[in-house]
């Protein structure tokens, strides 16, 4: 075998992958879902490494993740291949989801740091001790939540916001935040029914 023949060899398999990928690029840009369900496949877990690297959190990753992936197939059309390869795109995109987030988990301390100042608030004016326990008791249940599940719970509990809104506010999918909600509220449940258990034995 020639030098020419194994330096052709060696780059064979980059070759390829190009090829690949360029394929995946214009299957995406023709709304080909097998395709994109490929695109998944080829990125998902650099995504999802790049997300929980930067959030410390796996749940607001696989969330980030989620969006990543919605956005690229509702925003195919924006990807210009003469302007950088598919998976460079699909980074881009990862980092602005991730300033997202970043953002949202800024906006949710504020709101906890509110709701807990409304319920320091309430142990001095004349609301009766078991309106005031059960405030209480749900400041510091939902403190305990994780902070995707805390988020929403906040948000439809004190701005009314519908899941539809939250969804659209926060850029989290609908289908996420109605999880968020219903495994939120299970355990919110649960927790102030064991503060009030405790109490009463007290």
């Amino acid at each position: 075998m020639t030098t020419e023949t194994r330096h052709t060899d060696a780059r064979s398999p980059v070759t390829q992958e190009t090829r690949y990928d360029d394929e995946l690029a214009h299957g995406l840009l023709s709304a080909d879902e097998n395709a994109f369900a490929a695109v998944y496949r080829r990125w998902g877990s650099l995504v999802h490494t790049m997300a929980t690297r930067s959030l410390g959190d796996t749940h607001e990753a696989e969330d980030v993740t989620q969006q990543v992936f919605l956005g690229a197939w509702r925003g195919r059309n924006g990807y210009r291949p003469e302007k950088g390869p598919l998976g460079a795109w699909l980074v881009g995109i990862t980092r602005r989801k991730i300033v997202d987030a970043l953002g949202a988990r800024t906006r949710r301390l504020t709101v906890i740091d509110t709701v807990a100042h409304d319920s320091d608030g309430l142990r001095h004016d004349g609301g009766t001790p078991d309106a005031i326990l059960d405030r209480v008791l749900l400041v510091d249940a939902l403190s305990r939540l994780p902070d995707s599940q805390r988020e929403v719970l906040c948000l439809g509990f004190y701005q009314d916001l519908t899941q539809a809104q939250i969804a659209e506010r926060t850029g989290i999918p609908l289908g996420t935040v109605k999880s968020h909600t219903r495994r939120g509220l299970h355990r919110l449940r649960e927790a102030v029914e064991q503060g009030l258990g405790d109490e009463n034995a007290a």
